[in-house]
């Protein structure tokens, strides 16, 4: 039997029990399992004040849901586990911002936001920081090796701060370029009581990680619209003196979490091909393409190997729990593994946020030689079928850091978080309305023929490249790792880096 009718039955399997046999672009009636799965996630969100998010009963339900859609009983294809791990749950219970009018003012909270004094928050002049949108260079040597992909952003170094007194003052500060908590951090080693951090699109502001590792270290905030923001800065700007009041009730415990995995029983173990999506959504909302269509993909992906024998290569497929929080479930993973389990994959897919609403067709290759051998599978599918995918650079706001840093060859696909691929990204409206179907069917079916193909030959992927760290120096990977852990998303209207650069059309 020839690689590529096998291949083809594979691909068959798709939704092929479904209860309808129709096409995805059928009516709004037709169930197929792909759509039941994200009308399950998105029923769990709603019961669960609105989210899925790490540490609450909302994960927990996905996690069962996921579990009892790819497990039977006396499983003879694959084999299912948890892997646990703690993590600091922050949520903030109350935030708001009083404006310098006596007026309510919208306002939106960061993940891991610091509190203010309570009941009554911190009251203070408002203090513009300056604002800097032009292009520049990053002050780091990291950053000098890529200059132009940079710009020196607003508040983002101390210097931007030079002249301004924020001492027992809230400090106005526009969102982008460099990391939030860098803001928040001199912020708060200058003495500001808070940060009045202002958006930098039209669009609704979307949620952000500050870093469970920044407990303490940051100065409150609270996010406004950038029309706002540009409000209060053009009134300071008149020498008007504004008085605000930002009020941040946040708790913070260490809860437990979870990664899911599923593995065919059949396959080489020396030969794993790794697959994966987190599970997890923000706090915000319920997270239906983000990534509800990563992990409704992946369900179906087993369901179509379930009985399926003759592949050469374990698949393992991953649900990674607390991404939205730093990554975390997959740096915890890919921290644990040994060289030698490393060495066993090779090759890792990652699918986060496949079905945007006006979706792009991104495609995650980097510079490793291995990357472009599973990459242009997902490449060809999607252009085959009339879809103007590219190859694009890797960025940090994903579950593929840890096998990057690894050296394992990587890929995966990614349609575009923000304004104009989704509007709704880290959002409320982030529901089951809130999909392309076609683009989800093609990515499932692109996800799966890249699966099956590397589930029966590996021989154009080079092994993992080890130059990377030293993998007999356990202190030299711990620092590794305790660097990703400060990973964060980049939350100005998308995935920190990704898929920017288009490299092949």
């Amino acid at each position: 039997m020839s690689n590529v009718f096998r291949i083809c039955q594979i691909l068959n399997n798709l939704f092929s029990n479904s209860s309808t046999s129709a096409s995805l672009n059928g009516s709004p009636d037709d169930m197929n399992r792909l759509k039941q799965h994200l009308r399950a996630l998105d029923r769990i969100g709603k019961r669960n004040n609105g989210n899925r998010a790490f540490g609450t009963r909302g994960y927990a339900d996905s996690s069962d849901y996921v579990l009892s859609q790819i497990t039977s009983k006396n499983d003879k294809d694959f084999r299912t586990w948890k892997q646990a791990f703690n993590h600091t749950y922050e949520e903030t219970r109350t935030i708001s911002v009083t404006g310098p009018d006596g007026e309510d003012v919208e306002v939106f909270s960061l993940m891991y936001n610091n509190a203010t004094p309570l009941p009554k928050g911190v009251t203070g002049e408002l203090v513009a920081v300056p604002v800097d949108d032009s292009r520049g260079v990053w002050r780091g040597p990291a950053m000098q090796r890529n200059p132009m992909l940079t710009t020196s952003g607003s508040g983002c170094f101390e210097d931007q701060w030079a002249g301004l007194d924020v001492t027992s003052k809230l400090a106005l500060v526009k969102r982008g370029s460099c990391s939030i908590s860098d803001k928040l951090k001199i912020a708060k080693k200058l003495g500001a009581s808070g940060v009045i951090l202002f958006h930098n699109t039209n669009s609704t502001p979307n949620a952000a990680t500050l870093g469970a590792e920044n407990i303490g270290l940051l100065a409150p905030v609270g996010l406004v619209s950038l029309s706002v923001g540009e409000a209060w800065r053009a009134r300071i700007t008149a020498n008007e003196t504004l008085t605000v009041t930002l009020l941040v009730d946040s708790i913070f415990e260490t809860r437990p979490s979870w990664n899911v995995f599923a593995e065919t029983r059949e396959g080489d173990p020396n030969n794993v091909i790794m697959l994966g999506a987190h599970l997890d959504s923000v706090q915000a909302g319920p997270g239906i393409n983000d990534d509800g269509s990563g992990v409704t993909a992946q369900i179906e992906i087993i369901k179509a190997l379930r009985g399926f024998s003759g592949i050469n290569n374990k698949v393992r497929v991953a649900f990674w729990g607390a991404e939205e929080a730093g990554l975390i479930g997959s740096l915890f993973y890919t921290e644990h593994l040994t060289p030698a389990e490393a060495d066993r994959i090779r090759f890792y897919y990652n699918y986060d946020m496949i079905g945007s609403p006006v979706p792009v067709y991104g495609i995650y290759a980097g510079d490793n030689p291995g990357d472009k051998a599973g990459a242009q599978i997902l490449l060809d599918y999607l252009v085959a079928k009339g879809k103007p995918a590219y190859f694009g650079s890797f960025g940090t706001g994903s579950d593929y850091v840890g096998f990057l840093e690894l050296g394992i060859p990587s890929s995966g696909i990614h349609t575009g978080g923000g304004v104009p691929a989704d509007p709704c990204y880290h959002l409320a409206c982030d529901t089951y309305d809130n999909i392309s179907w076609e683009a989800l069917e093609l990515n499932t079916r692109a996800a799966a023929r890249a699966a099956a193909t590397m589930a029966l030959s590996v021989k154009d992927v080079p092994p993992r490249n080890t130059t990377s760290v030293n993998p007999r120096g356990k202190s030299r990977i711990r620092a590794q790792f305790l660097k990703w852990e400060n990973v964060k998303l980049e939350a100005a209207g998308g995935h920190s880096c990704a898929l920017k650069t288009k490299r092949t059309v």
